[in-house]
């Protein structure tokens, strides 16, 4: 039984995010499919999942399609219960649809004033009155959370839950622009960024090169902080120290060096979104463990 999921650019694509978390932290077999956003072929892409209009989307395996996140969610929480998609405890999990439906519904003004880019952080951005006013409800949302649920750090409900992964691309926001919330809250926000599954949909997203970068502001910017700059860098030929890519075991032919080692990968994908982030792959750092152990 295996799902498709269809996605946007996973730079900027926050609703794309939410649903392939669902699938990828609740270990959910799934495929994914590249919906081109801004290269002009959205429609088209969209037209055999038709009425559904905008991503994500889900084939489900008898080929049913489900659209829109919220619907996603609960389709896969009905269809996979022992999944923990939400919290078990049935306050708590009512607390958490809540703040789901409020996330698909509200918050207009900080969607549409900081649109999520994973790229860097922008400094000196001003927010609006109305988005310090979405922030305050949200922080009063997450402080309700946990005061249903006890947990005073970590996920809201305790337990990762589908609260956690709705409010991630709100995390990307308020770290992607500097905005204004308390340093518990900081810290659930770079908790939610930090996750190794974030850091490799991140890694995948910095592969494509766009022209003009979507959603730029006139502002200085600084390294997204969960990673920094990546000390990896793609070089044109080998000798690698591996002669196959350590994920799909193919013959290596493009390279990276990294710490004065050169390492091999199939295809510039592999190579690409390990430049990206080394550290978010635990097959690469178990090549290089493996090496530099020997």
């Amino acid at each position: 039984m295996t799902y498709d999921l269809y996605i946007g650019d996973r730079l900027f694509s926050s609703w794309s995010m939410r649903g392939w978390l669902m699938l990828e932290k609740f270990n959910l077999p799934y495929r994914s499919h590249m919906i081109g956003l801004y290269s002009g072929t959205m429609a088209q892409d969209m037209e055999p999942l038709a009425p559904a209009r905008l991503v994500p989307a889900l084939r489900m395996p008898d080929g049913t399609v489900v659209g829109e996140s919220l619907a996603m969610a609960e389709t896969l929480a009905e269809r996979h219960p022992d999944a923990g998609l939400w919290p078990s405890d049935a306050a708590a999990r009512a607390t958490a649809r809540w703040l789901c439906a409020e996330m698909v519904a509200g918050f207009s003004a900080l969607r549409g004033e900081c649109a999520m880019q994973l790229r860097n952080v922008w400094e000196g951005f001003t927010p609006s009155e109305a988005t310090l006013s979405d922030l305050e409800r949200i922080e009063t949302l997450w402080a309700h959370a946990r005061s249903v649920s006890g947990a005073d750090q970590g996920p809201l409900f305790g337990a990762y839950s589908l609260a956690d992964v709705f409010y991630t691309p709100v995390a990307a926001r308020i770290i992607g622009y500097g905005l204004p919330v308390s340093e518990a809250n900081r810290a659930y926000c770079m908790e939610l960024l930090s996750d190794p599954i974030v850091r490799q949909w991140r890694a995948m997203g910095l592969t494509v090169v766009y022209d003009t970068f979507p959603y730029a502001q006139d502002l200085p910017s600084s390294p997204w902080p969960v990673v920094g700059v990546s000390a990896a860098k793609p070089v044109s030929g080998g000798p690698s120290v591996n002669a196959v890519c350590p994920y799909s075991g193919k013959p290596v032919t493009e390279f990276l060096e990294l710490d004065g080692q050169c390492w091999g990968f199939c295809n510039p994908f592999c190579r690409n979104k390990t430049v990206a982030d080394p550290e978010a792959w635990p097959k690469f750092a178990a090549m290089r463990a493996a090496v530099n152990d020997s």
